[in-house]
């Protein structure tokens, strides 16, 4: 099971590495769809814990990552549209939908106690990885500075994310 999660989050990895490879040529819209993109997949990641998760630590972190993610992405939306921008699909955006559909197709084979360890070690993980990305690549690439407000914030409460999901992670060991 941890080897299948590994070798997800690699391909997820190599998706983000698209990233700075592309950071020179990445357009606020492109920037703007792939944020977007990462918290929908955590979203929908989110959702298939709340259906399939009995544990009530991984339901209430379920419901936070909906939320959180949720508002932030709203936030988003409201952005572009006020800038008059249409958010514009890219390698990146697309690499992260497939990775994340293979990712989640799995998580919806397993049950109880191996999905918890597996949700909440991919949550980890993907939280470690849209992190750095944006940390390193995507904000520093965006030049218009309300985006670059948006995703400083949203990455302020993502890396809370980060730390929730590792204290998940040992708890569930």
């Amino acid at each position: 099971m941890y080897a299948r999660i590994g070798m997800a989050l690699a391909a997820l990895a190599f998706a983000f590495a698209v990233a700075p490879a592309q950071s020179a040529t990445l357009t606020n819209p492109q920037i703007a769809h792939i944020a977007y993109t990462a918290g929908a997949i955590d979203i929908k990641a989110a959702q298939i814990a709340l259906k399939t998760s009995k544990n009530a630590d991984v339901i209430a972190f379920a419901n936070n990552m909906v939320a959180d993610h949720q508002a932030v992405n709203d936030q988003a939306l409201a952005l572009v549209k006020k800038l008059g921008v249409t958010p514009e699909d890219n390698d990146t955006s697309k690499a992260l939908v497939k990775q994340a559909d293979d990712e989640q197709a799995k998580l919806a084979t397993l049950t109880g106690a191996e999905f918890d360890k597996a949700y909440a070690a991919n949550e980890l993980a993907y939280h470690k990885t849209v992190n750095g990305a944006l940390e390193q690549t995507l904000i520093p690439a965006t030049s218009n500075a309300e985006l670059k407000a948006l995703l400083t914030t949203g990455l302020k409460i993502f890396q809370g994310h980060q730390d929730h999901a590792a204290m998940l992670v040992t708890m569930l060991k």
